[in-house]
């Protein structure tokens, strides 16, 4: 990381949660950047900043996984499930590091379904495409 970046970005960026859920965290008072709780959305983190979440240290993930997968029917896409069902991450066996689903499929749904830990990557996949045609 060479220049600065928001707190809640390197919070996801680092698998700790998502930018919204990391957004929370800080609010709740469970983040300390340099020793100091901050709760303030917005504050901005650099290389050599410490930064923990709940008293453990967090760093960028380094390793980044880009995962094509061909779901099978009866597997629902999700992280986890609370109604015990299986997930696409049962079909992964060993990944070390936080990997999530970037769209959904539903779970009688067979298909191509891409996971990782790039948080950037699955923003810039998940948000709306806009082609502009101009006038000839």
């Amino acid at each position: 990381m060479d220049n600065e970046m928001r707190l809640q970005k390197y919070l996801a960026m680092a698998n700790v949660a998502s930018r919204r859920a990391s957004e929370k965290i800080i609010t709740d008072g469970r983040v300390k950047v340099n020793g100091k709780i901050v709760t303030e959305l917005g504050t901005k983190v650099t290389d050599g900043d410490e930064v923990e979440v709940d008293g453990k240290k967090v760093q960028l993930e380094k390793k980044k996984y880009y995962i094509m997968l061909n779901k099978p029917s009866g597997y629902v896409t999700t992280a986890s499930d609370e109604f015990g069902r299986n997930t696409v991450l049962d079909l992964l066996g060993d990944v070390n590091g936080r990997i999530y689903p970037v769209g959904r499929l539903d779970a009688d749904t067979e298909g191509l379904l891409i996971l990782t830990n790039d948080g950037d990557f699955a923003y810039t996949l998940s948000r709306p495409f806009r082609v502009r045609i101009k006038n000839m």
